[in-house]
C-alpha cells in the first residue's frame, strides 16, 4: 500500500477501511464475501485512477483510449440506479482535477468526449444551481443521452427548466437548450414517462412540440395527464394544455374525448369541428347524447350531417326528447314506478308520540310541505297519489282537492308540481297541466304556467310549446301569473339563449310601472336563459333595473336576484365580468358590496381558482357591523371556486369549519348553504356530521340553512343516515312550523325521483360542469340566505329552481338503433391514474351488476364483456355499444 504511484491521502484510509474485515464473530460467514467484492471495488478504484491519469497524457490516441475505457465504466454501472453508482463515487475526488484539465485542452473531439463524461460526473457531484451537468452536456458531443441511464436524463431536464428561466429574463437565445429538449421529450415519450416530457415542455413554453411526439401506444396517457394538470395550471396555461390535448385526440381520431375537451372549454367551434370531421353516423349519435347531458343547444347543420333522415334523429337526441323514455326505462328496470306519497317518505310511524300526533294536523304550512315532498319524490314518473290521482278515484279524493287544500300562493306550487311529476314528458304534460289554465283562481294559473315551464326543462322542442302557452301571458295584470310565466320561460329555455325570449323579456326591466318582484324574476330568467353567454344586451338591461330601483327597493329581499342574475350571464368565464364589475361600483351603495362578490363568486365559479378563493375568504375575515348583507355571497363564492377538483373542495371544507367557529352571524348562516353546494348529491359523512350539529344551532336561520343542506347533500340519494337525522329532526321541531317546513323540503330532496336523480352539476367523470344546473342551485342558494322572506314566505316556488340541475344518475346502453340493451358492467369506486405505470385498474371494490344501473357520486363503470365496444370512454348516461367484430364466444 505505501507504493502508491496516485499520492492521494484520502484513498488509502478508504482502502484500508474497505480491507478490515468484521470483527463480529457472527457475521463471520459473510467474511469471505466481503473481502472478495472490496477486491473488486479496490481493482476498479486504481483503474479510475489509471484512466484519470492517462486523460491528462500528451497523446491523443491515449487520451480517446481512457475516455472509451471510463465511460464503458460508468455506462455499464448506470444501468440501475438503486445507489450511486461505484464510478461516480470513486472519481467524486477526481472532479476537480478533470475540470482543471478540460479548461486547459484545445479544440478537439477528446475535448467534447471529455465534456460528456464531465456532464455525467456532475450529476452527483456539481453544487446546487452550478448547473454544470447541462453546461458541459451543452459542449460535449452530440450522442444519444438516453445511453446514460434516466436518472441523468431527469436531473438534465430539471437544470434546463433553471436555465431556460435565466435566458428569459436576459433575453438571451435558446436554441441549443431546444434542440436539448427536443432529444428528451424523445427519450421520454419512449420511455412511458408522459408526465416528465409534458412538464418539461410547460417550463420550456413549447407544449406544440408533444403532437409530433405522441404516438398511438401512448397518446391516451399523455391526454389524461394534460387534462388532469389543467385545473392546477394558472391561466392562460390550463387552456392552452386543453387546447394541445384536443389537437391530440383529434390527431388520433378520439372524437368523444376531444368533445369533452371542447365542451370543456366551452368552444361550439371545436364542436362542429369534430362533427364535420367524424364520419361515423353511430359516434355523432353519441357526441349528441354526450352534448343532451351538459345540455347545450345546439344546432346541426348538413356540413355535420348530410342526410335529412339523420340529421332529425341527431337533433332530436341533442334536445333530449328521449330523456323521459330512458328515464322510465330505468324506473322500471329497478321496479320503482310504484308512486310514493308524503307519509311513505316522514315514516311517522318511527317517532315516538308528540311528533306523530301533531303530523295529523291538516295545515295550509304542512300541505304546502306535502306539495313539494310528493313533486320531489315522484319527480319524471308521471304518476303520484296526490296530483295525478283520477277524480272518480275510490277514494273520493280528486286532484282539484289536493290543490284547495293549499291558500293563494300555496296553490301556485301545488299547481306547478305536476309539471314537476310529469317532468321532460312535454306532451303528456302539457295536456293533464291544461286543465288548470280555464281555473278562475290566478294562483292556479300561475302555478300551471310554471308547470308548463318544469315540464320543458331541458327538452327542446321545434314547435316551442312553452313559448307559445307563456308568451301571452308576460304581459297580464296580476303579477302572480305573470311571475308564474317569466319563471316557467326561464327554466324552459335556460340555457338556449333564445333571442325571441330577449325581446320579450328585456322590456320588463325597463317597465317602471313592473313591481319589484316580476323585475326580480324576469332578471333571473334572463340570466339563466343566457348563462355563461356574457351577452352584453341583457348585462346593460340588468344592470339599468339595478340603477332604477328606489333604497326602499333594493331593501327587500328579492332585490338580491338582479345581481345574481347579473352573475349568472358570466358563470365560469373569469375574466369576462370585469367590466360588469367596474360598472358595479356605482350602484347604490346598499347592493353594491353584494353585487360585487356575487359577480366574482359567479365569474369564478368551477375554475379552482385559489387567489379568488383567498380574496372572498379576506371578505368573510372582516367583522361589520349588523346589516351587512354581502358575506353570505361571499361563502357561497368560496364553495363555488373550490367545487372544481377535490383537494379544492377537501380544503374549502376545512376554510368553512373555520370561519364557523369565528365568523359573524351572517357568515354562519351561509356556511351551511356552501357546504351543501360542495357536496351537492354526494353525502360526505364529515360534512353529515356538521349540518347535523348545525341543524340543533340556537340560530333558527343557521338551523333552517343546514337543514335544507342536508337535504341537497343527500339530494336524490336515498340516504338512510340523512333520512334518519331529518325524521328525528321532524319531531325535534314539531312544534316550530318555519323549521318543520325546511325537514319536511329535505325530506323530499333526499328521497328525489326515488333515489334515481343528482343534482350534482358535475358530470363525465366529474370533469364537466353543467352551467345550468349549477345555476339552479346558485339562485336556491341565494334565496335560502334569506330563508323567511323568501322561501317561507310567498315565493316558496324558488324551489323549483332546482329542475335546471336534476339529471338522472343512470347508465343506460342502448344498441345501434338506440333500443336499449342490458349488459354486464362493473360499478365501483373511481381510482386516479393520472401518471401510473402500466395499465392499472380504474376502478376499486366493484360490483357487477347489469345495465341500467344507478351511479351514485365517486363511481365509476366499465363493461364486464368484450362483446361490445362503447362509443364514450367514459360509460355515464346514455351510452351507444356496438358489436365488437374480433369478440368470438369461447362457448
Amino acid at each position: 500500500m505505501t507504493t502508491d504511484p496516485n499520492p492521494n491521502s484520502g484513498r488509502s484510509l478508504d482502502e484500508a477501511s474497505l480491507k478490515v474485515p468484521s470483527k463480529d464473530p457472527k457475521k463471520k460467514n459473510n467474511e469471505k464475501n466481503e473481502e472478495d467484492l472490496s477486491d473488486e471495488d479496490l481493482a476498479l478504484k486504481q483503474q479510475l485512477e489509471l484512466y484519470v491519469e492517462r486523460i491528462q497524457d500528451s497523446d491523443p490516441g491515449v487520451q480517446k483510449l481512457a475516455l472509451e475505457s471510463m465511460r464503458q465504466e460508468i455506462r455499464t454501472s448506470t444501468s440501475s440506479m438503486t445507489s450511486v453508482p461505484k464510478p461516480l463515487k470513486f472519481l467524486r475526488s477526481h472532479y476537480g482535477t478533470l475540470k482543471a484539465y478540460y479548461e486547459t485542452m484545445g479544440e478537439s473531439d477528446v475535448k467534447k468526449y471529455l465534456a460528456d463524461i464531465l456532464s455525467i460526473l456532475a450529476l452527483t457531484m456539481s453544487a446546487e444551481g452550478e448547473r454544470e451537468s447541462l453546461k458541459y452536456r451543452l459542449l460535449g458531443s452530440e450522442g444519444d443521452i438516453g445511453s446514460w441511464g434516466h436518472e441523468y436524463v431527469r436531473n438534465l431536464a430539471g437544470e434546463i427548466a433553471q436555465e431556460y428561466t435565466k435566458r428569459q429574463i436576459e433575453e438571451a437565445t435558446i436554441d441549443d437548450i431546444m434542440e436539448l429538449v427536443e432529444q428528451i421529450v424523445t427519450f421520454h415519450m419512449k420511455h412511458n414517462a408522459e408526465p416528465e416530457a409534458v412538464d418539461l415542455l410547460m417550463e420550456v413554453e413549447d407544449l406544440d412540440l408533444l403532437v409530433e411526439h405522441v404516438d398511438a401506444t401512448n397518446f391516451k396517457r399523455t391526454c389524461l395527464y394534460l387534462t388532469s394538470s389543467a385545473s392546477y395550471l394558472p391561466g392562460p396555461d390550463d387552456m392552452l394544455v386543453l387546447d394541445i390535448a384536443y389537437t391530440i385526440y383529434l390527431k388520433f381520431e378520439e372524437y368523444p374525448s376531444a368533445l369533452r375537451i371542447a365542451l370543456f372549454l366551452d368552444n361550439l367551434q371545436y364542436v362542429t369541428q369534430i362533427f364535420t370531421s367524424c364520419n361515423d353516423l353511430l359516434q355523432k349519435k353519441q357526441f349528441c347524447y354526450i352534448l343532451a347531458r351538459h345540455g347545450v343547444a345546439f344546432l346541426l347543420d348538413e356540413d355535420m350531417v348530410a342526410d335529412d333522415d339523420d340529421r332529425e334523429a341527431l337533433q332530436d337526441i341533442i334536445n333530449n326528447t328521449k330523456l323521459s323514455e330512458g328515464y322510465l326505462t330505468l324506473a322500471r328496470d329497478i321496479e320503482v314506478m310504484e308512486p310514493k306519497s308524503p307519509e311513505d317518505i316522514y315514516k311517522v310511524h318511527l317517532l315516538d308520540g308528540r311528533a306523530s300526533a301533531s303530523a295529523n294536523v291538516d295545515s295550509a304550512r304542512q300541505n304546502l310541505a306535502a306539495t313539494f315532498v310528493n313533486a320531489f319524490v315522484n319527480a319524471g314518473f308521471g304518476q303520484d297519489k296526490l296530483m295525478t290521482v283520477p277524480s272518480e278515484s275510490s277514494s273520493g279524493a280528486s286532484t282539484g282537492s289536493w290543490l284547495f287544500k293549499n291558500k293563494e300562493h300555496g296553490k301556485t306550487s301545488a299547481a306547478a308540481s305536476l309539471g314537476m311529476i310529469l317532468l321532460w314528458d312535454v306532451d303528456s304534460g302539457l295536456a293533464q297541466i291544461d286543465k288548470y289554465f280555464h281555473s278562475n283562481d290566478n294562483h292556479v294559473i300561475a302555478g300551471a304556467l310554471l308547470g308548463v315551464g318544469i315540464v320543458n326543462c331541458g327538452i327542446q322542442n321545434d314547435c316551442d310549446p312553452a313559448l307559445a302557452l307563456l308568451g301571452d301571458y308576460i304581459g297580464k295584470d296580476d303579477s302572480s301569473v305573470r311571475i308564474g310565466a317569466i319563471m316557467g320561460l326561464g327554466l324552459a329555455y335556460a340555457g338556449t339563449q333564445n333571442e325571441q325570449l330577449r325581446f320579450k323579456l328585456s322590456p320588463i326591466l325597463g317597465d317602471a310601472k313592473a313591481p319589484l318582484d316580476v323585475i326580480a324574476f324576469t332578471a333571473i330568467s334572463l340570466g339563466l336563459i343566457y348563462v355563461s353567454s356574457c351577452n352584453e344586451e341583457v348585462a346593460q338591461a340588468i344592470v339599468f333595473a339595478l340603477m332604477d330601483r328606489s333604497d326602499s327597493e333594493l331593501g327587500e329581499p328579492l332585490a338580491r336576484f338582479l345581481p345574481v342574475s347579473l352573475g349568472l350571464l358570466y358563470l365560469g368565464k373569469q375574466e369576462s365580468v370585469e367590466a360588469t364589475t367596474e360598472v358595479s361600483k356605482t350602484f347604490n351603495e346598499k347592493i353594491r358590496k353584494y353585487c360585487d362578490m356575487t359577480l366574482l363568486s359567479c365569474a369564478y365559479a368551477g375554475t379552482g381558482n385559489v387567489l379568488k378563493v383567498q380574496n372572498l375568504l379576506g371578505h368573510c375575515a372582516q367583522h361589520l357591523e349588523k346589516g351587512e348583507t354581502h358575506q353570505g355571497p361571499a361563502v357561497l363564492g368560496i364553495a363555488m371556486a373550490a367545487m372544481a377538483e377535490e383537494l379544492g373542495l377537501e380544503m374549502a371544507i376545512r376554510s368553512l369549519e373555520h370561519l364557523l367557529q369565528y365568523g359573524e352571524q351572517n357568515i354562519r348562516r351561509a356556511v351551511p348553504l356552501a357546504l351543501g353546494l360542495l357536496c351537492v348529491s354526494n353525502p360526505k359523512v364529515n360534512v353529515m356530521d356538521t349540518l347535523s350539529r348545525l341543524s340543533h344551532d340556537t340560530d333558527s336561520e343557521v338551523a333552517m340553512a343546514a337543514i335544507i343542506s342536508l337535504g341537497l347533500i343527500g339530494a336524490g340519494t336515498n340516504n338512510a343516515r340523512i333520512a334518519g337525522m331529518l325524521r328525528n329532526l321532524s319531531s325535534y321541531y314539531y312544534k316550530e312550523a318555519s323549521l318543520l317546513f325546511c325537514v319536511r323540503i329535505a325530506q323530499g330532496l333526499v328521497h328525489l325521483g326515488k333515489g334515481l336523480l343528482t343534482l350534482a352539476p358535475y358530470h363525465s367523470d366529474r370533469f364537466l360542469l353543467s352551467p345550468m344546473a349549477l345555476a339552479g342551485l346558485v339562485v336556491l342558494l341565494h334565496a335560502c340566505l334569506d330563508m323567511k322572506s323568501i322561501i317561507l314566505g310567498k315565493y316558496h316556488y324558488v324551489l323549483y329552481f332546482v329542475v335546471v340541475a336534476i339529471q338522472p344518475r343512470m347508465l343506460l346502453t342502448v344498441d345501434e338503433n338506440l333500443k336499449p340493451l342490458s349488459v354486464p358492467v362493473r360499478v365501483g369506486q373511481a381510482v386516479d391514474v393520472v401518471g401510473q405505470a402500466g395499465r392499472p385498474k380504474t376502478i376499486t371494490g366493484f360490483q357487477t351488476h347489469s345495465t341500467p344501473v344507478l351511479l351514485a357520486a365517486g363511481d365509476r363503470a366499465e363493461l364486464a364483456t368484450e362483446k361490445y365496444i362503447p362509443l364514450s370512454p367514459i360509460l355515464e348516461g346514455f351510452v351507444i355499444l356496438k358489436e365488437n367484430p374480433e369478440y368470438r364466444d369461447d362457448r
